[in-house]
């Protein structure tokens, strides 16, 4: 899985092999090392959630459609509900987009594509 920042933007690209097993299990991670601790790591996931799911607002924000991203020092979840979830890997759709209100007057773009082109 692809993890991009960009002014504003978080972007997740999934390779087709990421896709299904984001089907079959809800949930796909990645991580990068920055040293040699646990602490200097970055994990990165994408979550099915279930409708029941509670968000933190503290710690959780969410985009029209229910798209949620829960930030943690060294975490970043994106989290999908189950029904949109189940319509985007289960049909040609290629790809998800919200908005969040991170900070007053500045949102937070999250994108989650299929990178079904991609050989890696």
């Amino acid at each position: 899985m692809k993890l991009r920042l960009e002014d504003n933007t978080l972007r997740l690209r999934l390779s087709e092999t990421e896709v299904t097993e984001f089907a079959a299990t809800g949930r796909v991670l990645g991580s990068t090392n920055f040293g040699f601790g646990p602490d200097q790591q970055l994990c990165y996931a994408l979550e099915r959630t279930t409708a029941t799911a509670a968000v933190d607002p503290i710690t959780e924000g969410t985009t029209a459609d229910g798209l949620a991203l829960n930030y943690a020092p060294g975490n970043i979840t994106v989290r999908v509900p189950a029904g949109l979830a189940d319509e985007w890997t289960g049909t040609a759709r290629n790809g998800l987009e919200g908005e969040i209100l991170v900070a007053e007057n500045q949102r937070l773009r999250i994108l989650v594509e299929k990178d079904l082109d991609c050989r890696h």
